[in-house]
């Protein structure tokens, strides 16, 4: 999507050789009219899918999963939770994924209630990286029976490997941005 391409080089900012700022419009500011915009794209991208569910993860994701959601008529997002909060006290689905910005491993938590056998799911989420966030959703959606029809990120960084790690599991993943590499502070997309 050369629209976001453009406004990754214009708003946002690479950090060393590995990490992308995009908290003005993405991580900590949300663009809502662009987050519209990703949806449509997300929508055009996997209108043949059959999807009946929209899966992402706390916080990130939800913005531009909701935003696909509604161009893919309206259809239910749930967000795994990473953090099992007071309130959860049904059964749940869950597997474990390591955040690569954090450095930290969660939990990710989806109840039962909200992830039915039968139903097909695709999966979107503001970056795919390593992949431990992607693959611990596919994870969960295979536990519950259900099947993962598409795997989307606003912003995919190629040279991490986990869009290998989830096409690896037999799903397709098309991302809105994927960048090739980032040297010495400048990005370099796909061609």
């Amino acid at each position: 999507m050369k629209a976001l391409e453009d406004k990754i080089l214009k708003e946002g900012q690479a950090i060393g050789s590995e990490i992308v700022k995009v908290d003005g419009f993405i991580n900590h500011q949300i663009d809502v009219a662009f987050m519209d915009e990703m949806g449509d794209e997300i929508a055009r991208l996997f209108k043949d899918s059959g999807a009946t569910k929209v899966l992402t993860v706390e916080a990130s994701g939800i913005p531009i999963a909701c935003s696909a959601a509604r161009s893919m008529g309206n259809l239910p997002v749930v967000f795994a939770k990473k953090a099992a909060p007071n309130t959860m006290t049904e059964e749940f689905y869950g597997a474990e994924a390591k955040s690569f910005t954090k450095g930290t491993v969660s939990m990710l938590r989806i109840s039962k209630k909200y992830l039915q056998e039968g139903e097909k799911v695709i999966i979107i989420d503001d970056f795919l990286a390593h992949g431990e966030a992607g693959t611990a959703l596919c994870e969960i959606v295979k536990m519950a029976g259900a099947e993962v029809v598409g795997f989307s990120a606003a912003i995919e960084k190629k040279f991490q490997g986990g869009a290998e790690k989830i096409r690896a599991l037999g799903v397709p993943v098309k991302s809105l941005a994927v960048i090739e590499k980032i040297v010495d502070g400048v990005i370099e997309f796909e061609k």
